[in-house]
């Protein structure tokens, strides 16, 4: 009680000192705007917050011309300034992911349940694309595991590729062609903010389920099974290796599970050692050559080992008239194309960024859209299907020592060489092996750090990302990826809808106000509740503040009246983290003014943001809140309210 007394008196006199050093200072409307100019500006901050066009300001006719150039063309930025030291460099890491994207382009197309030498001609037409349009210098393009899963899982429900493989053929190009349309337009329109309701945290769930769910189908190849089931979820695939078991091959096995050993020994080396990166990228295609030499010189012993057998030598051939846009399917493929380009533009972006935050240049996401998208229109009819931005590819050709996308071009031409020369070769290669190289990759999407560290940080972001997870393994990877982007607007609509509130103290000696429980030293004002909302006041929270300010009100009272403190007079609303204001946040101020006004509590305004004051005034709710209801600073409040109160008989 003592001790409470003396908090008291510290503060009174140091609310003394407030009144006579702070000036009170009025609260200014901001200029005043048509509402055309406010549209603008507010239409171009949402879709244009990097200013594209600032660069042609001021500038004559032919610099327009060759920056319209640059903008569209990246290629043009850096081109002029191409020397032979860049090239070689270039062209080690070009070959160098070149023997990554082989075997890795054969492996992903049987993921996705294509012919295997799509993948190889997925690897050569978009990175010459990407090299023209992209903004990234390091990033390695061609098909990725989770869009190939998805693409492969999603038409396998409807359409049987064994069965019907011209129709499943024709809609997985039409749903490239769809992933393609739908990203290029989002760069176009500027609307890339759409997948960022992808959070982190259900991708790193949504990834790792995918990841085991690929891992698992593996075993096929992985065991030798020939009969195998189609479905993705881990139930089915557990049961139909245990169903199978009469078919494993011990010869599949054992070659299996020693080429698994001898790729993820060499990524466990490069991780380790970076400089050794050269090790896990070139594992998967030592491992597709010593296994095709191997399946060769034993091939009288070697029957149970199933191998890849004939692929037609020649570059893409056209497929636009293979197009799938009238029939029952339709539907199916817009659908796939739309969710393999949500994720694969996701994975593109995400890559792009990361590695040139490591080398500080900027990645344009509008431009890595366009490219993106544009490079998939262009493979759907090239009988190419969704590509991307590979982490993979990537890493290593970072590592490699990658300087600008001429890599993409030297790896596209080793490509290529091989389709036009090489093919042939490839028909002893085993699919146990390729099995193996899926496996090795997808192994680095289980991010369990990621994992431990939203539980460690936050509990919501690991509650969605065990959603999606598990949402992938025991349902679908379609119905995976729902719940991911349901939980991650559902979390949006939380945050807007229950935001938070907070009382807010003053720290002794200072004029500096902060929350009670974060600063155990901040002292509550006596007859004064000083209050902080953080978050735009909308009508979706706009009657839970209400209520929750009042049982502020409720629960401050409590207090006073077990510690006999001195009567409440007055609630201060810190406003300066309000962004924004709608009608029903406008009139929820009103009401609890009123409300409060009934009971002979004032209710006063601090600090309410340029927009906030405007809508305050155009509404007139700041009338009847008067000269005396809104303040620059809680201290300013503070101080005038007390010397009023003092002013008065």
């Amino acid at each position: 009680m003592v001790m409470n007394c003396n908090r008291v008196e510290h503060f009174e006199e140091s609310t003394m000192k407030i009144q006579t050093e702070i000036p009170i200072h009025q609260v200014r409307l901001p200029p005043q705007r048509t509402s055309l100019h406010k549209l603008k500006q507010r239409l171009s901050e949402i879709f244009f917050p990097d200013d594209p066009l600032h660069r042609f300001k001021n500038q004559p006719s032919f610099t327009k011309f060759l920056l319209t150039l640059q903008f569209l063309f990246p290629i043009f930025q850096w081109g002029s300034q191409y020397n032979l030291k860049l090239l070689r460099s270039d062209i080690v890491s070009g070959l160098t992911i070149a023997s990554l994207s082989i075997p890795q382009g054969i492996s992903y197309a049987k993921l996705a349940n294509l012919p295997p030498i799509i993948g190889l001609y997925s690897s050569f037409v978009p990175p010459l694309i990407y090299a023209l349009l992209g903004s990234s210098r390091h990033v390695g393009v061609g098909p990725v595991s989770i869009a190939s899963l998805v693409m492969g899982s999603m038409l396998s429900e409807s359409v049987s590729f064994t069965k019907d493989p011209t129709l499943y053929l024709q809609l997985a190009f039409t749903a490239t062609f769809v992933a393609g349309l739908f990203q290029s337009s989002l760069g176009i329109l500027r609307l890339g903010f759409v997948i960022d309701f992808l959070s982190k945290a259900t991708l790193v769930g949504f990834m790792a389920g995918a990841a085991i769910i690929v891992s698992l189908q593996q075993l096929k190849g992985l065991l030798g099974i020939v009969h195998f089931t189609n479905k993705m979820q881990i139930i089915p695939v557990l049961l139909s290796v245990y169903n199978q078991k009469n078919e494993w091959s011990w010869q599949t096995i054992v070659m299996g599970f020693g080429f698994l050993a001898f790729l993820l020994t060499t990524r466990h080396i490069s991780l380790r050692k970076p400089k050794l990166f050269w090790a896990s990228a070139a594992a998967p295609l030592t491992s597709v050559i010593l296994s095709t030499i191997l399946v060769f010189l034993l091939r009288n012993k070697t029957h149970q080992i199933s191998v890849i057998g004939h692929l037609s030598k020649g570059v893409n051939p056209p497929s636009a008239n293979l197009l799938y846009f009238n029939g029952p399917y339709l539907a199916l493929a817009i659908k796939t194309g739309i969710v393999t380009g949500i994720l694969s533009l996701t994975e593109g972006i995400a890559v792009g960024r990361t590695f040139a935050a490591l080398k500080n240049y900027q990645v344009d996401g509008n431009k890595e859209m366009m490219a993106i998208g544009i490079m998939n229109i262009a493979g759907s009819c090239t009988s190419c299907y969704v590509t991307t931005g590979s982490f993979s590819r990537t890493a290593v050709n970072y590592n490699a020592g990658a300087q600008t996308a001429v890599s993409n071009i030297i790896m596209a031409s080793a490509v290529l060489v091989t389709l036009l020369f090489l093919m042939p070769l490839f028909y002893y290669t085993p699919n146990v092996v390729l099995a193996t190289i899926i496996i090795a990759a997808v192994i680095g999407l289980i991010d369990y750090q990621a994992a431990y560290k939203l539980w460690k940080v936050d509990k919501l972001d690991f509650l969605a990302c065990m959603c999606s997870f598990f949402g992938v393994l025991f349902l679908s990877v379609p119905l995976g990826l729902s719940i991911a982007v349901a939980i991650s607007v559902f979390k949006i609509l939380l945050h807007v809808s229950r935001p938070n509130t907070l009382v807010l103290g003053n720290i002794p000696g200072t004029q500096i106000f902060h929350n009670i429980n974060q600063y155990k030293e901040a002292l509550r004002v006596p007859s004064f509740l000083i209050l902080a909302v953080e978050s735009p006041i909308y009508f979706a929270n706009s009657t839970y503040l209400r209520e929750r300010i009042l049982r502020w009100v409720r629960e401050e009272e409590e207090r006073i009246k077990e510690n006999n403190g001195n009567a409440l007079k007055c609630i201060i609303l810190d406003m300066t983290a309000v962004t924004a204001i709608d009608t029903s946040g406008l009139e929820t101020l009103g009401e609890l003014r009123k409300m409060l006004e009934k009971r002979s509590l004032q209710f006063v305004l601090v600090n309410p943001v340029g927009n906030v004051m405007e809508k305050l005034h155009m509404s007139k709710v700041l009338d009847t809140f008067g000269f005396k209801g809104v303040y620059l600073t809680v201290g300013e409040a503070l101080a005038d309210i007390s010397t009023s109160e003092k002013a008065e008989p």
